[in-house]
């Protein structure tokens, strides 16, 4: 049986100095209590109490305190004395005679009962605790907590749930995999990207079903296993629907405390938004260069144009009349030039262009070396 007692305001440590009376510190810094340093009578329970290495707090069935060991001294910042005059309602915040009456209930049935609650300290500040009770027979029978600090704990446990928090929300998406990589873990941006609803149905897939290009996936689980370095670069991925789309990852190794390779974490970004706008810009780039110059081609041909056709009017008129073939010859020259003059007002006129194929091959190739300007 687990109890959960919610203090009704934990506040934080009291800053300031503090007499120094030994080297040692006590769990969170603290310094031990003065009373720490007493000598308790020499019998094996006395022993057996003081080598506790969690603060351990002897009550009657009623809450009131009997005994406590160093640790308690330590932790709770009172003295011996001050301690043998407090209840157990004292020290754990949130508690009170219904809790006894629980305890001893359960005991009854159960080994030990564990507490998760907050403790009060001396100065009214407040650590996180877990608390064991046990019965213990001594003269009569009693009530033994065993209280640990688990600030650093309660701390940890915390951050991850923060960093988890933000790995859940991330805009990118996170996976984890073992050293077959197998997937164990992804966050929801994952499932979004590759079009899974339910992200439990990508656990146990192989990471290189989710890519296209299974080339590269091997490249980059090469460097990771064989060299233990992280790798990022572009690769195609393939969704649930088959399409295929362009992805950042950024991958690295897990390793345990021993520093052996233990996993590998990836990071996904979807760049194809990125990708079409770059083509577009670069399109678009092309476009204006294409316009700039056919507006220049057009202001550099049009003067000779217009030379041409004036010279081509005057030699119709001084041509001999009787000499058809050479006014067909000018009279043809004439037309081309006005023809060549049309076109480059069209094309002086252009503001958006596409082009057409011209040239086509048996394979039916349309690419860009066969296409030309449409007019």
């Amino acid at each position: 049986m687990r109890i959960d007692l919610i203090p009704a305001a934990p506040s934080e440590p009291v800053s300031g100095k503090k007499q120094r009376v030994v080297v040692a510190k006590a769990p969170g810094g603290r310094r031990p209590h003065p009373d720490a340093r007493e000598t308790a009578e020499d019998s094996p329970y006395r022993r057996l109490l003081q080598g506790v290495y969690d603060a351990a707090v002897v009550t009657d069935l009623e809450g009131r305190v009997t005994d406590v060991n160093v640790r308690a001294i330590e932790f709770l910042q009172y003295g011996r004395a001050e301690l043998l005059n407090l209840s157990i309602f004292d020290i754990i915040s949130g508690a009170d005679p219904s809790l006894i009456e629980t305890l001893w209930k359960n005991l009854k049935k159960e080994r030990f009962t564990l507490i998760q609650a907050y403790c009060v300290r001396k100065d009214g500040t407040m650590f996180p605790a877990e608390i064991a009770v046990n019965k213990i027979r001594l003269q009569a029978m009693h009530l033994c907590f065993f209280i640990r600090d688990i600030t650093l704990r309660r701390q940890a446990e915390e951050m991850l749930r923060i960093e988890h928090s933000a790995i859940q929300n991330a805009g990118n998406g996170i996976a984890v995999a073992d050293l077959e990589a197998r997937l164990e873990y992804v966050n929801p941006a994952v499932g979004a990207m590759w079009g899974y609803e339910d992200i439990e149905t990508l656990l146990g897939k192989d990471v290189r079903e989710l890519l296209a290009d299974r080339a590269a996936a091997n490249r980059m689980l090469d460097a990771l296993l064989r060299d233990g370095a992280s790798w990022s670069g572009e690769i195609t991925a393939r969704g649930r629907d088959g399409k295929t789309f362009d992805v950042q990852v950024s991958a690295a190794c897990n390793r345990n405390a021993d520093g052996e390779l233990d996993g590998l974490v990836l990071s996904f970004q979807d760049v194809s938004d990125r990708k079409r706008a770059a083509a577009a810009e670069r399109e678009s780039e092309r476009r204006r260069v294409m316009l700039e110059s056919l507006g220049a081609a057009c202001h550099h041909l049009g003067q000779p144009a217009t030379i041409l056709m004036g010279n081509m009017g005057m030699i119709k008129k001084r041509a001999p009349a009787g000499d058809t073939a050479l006014q067909e010859l000018v009279g043809s020259s004439l037309e081309a030039s006005r023809e060549l003059g049309r076109i480059l007002h069209k094309l002086n006129a252009v503001n958006e262009y596409k082009t057409t194929q011209y040239l086509a091959s048996e394979e039916g190739d349309e690419g860009e070396e066969h296409r030309i300007l449409e007019i």
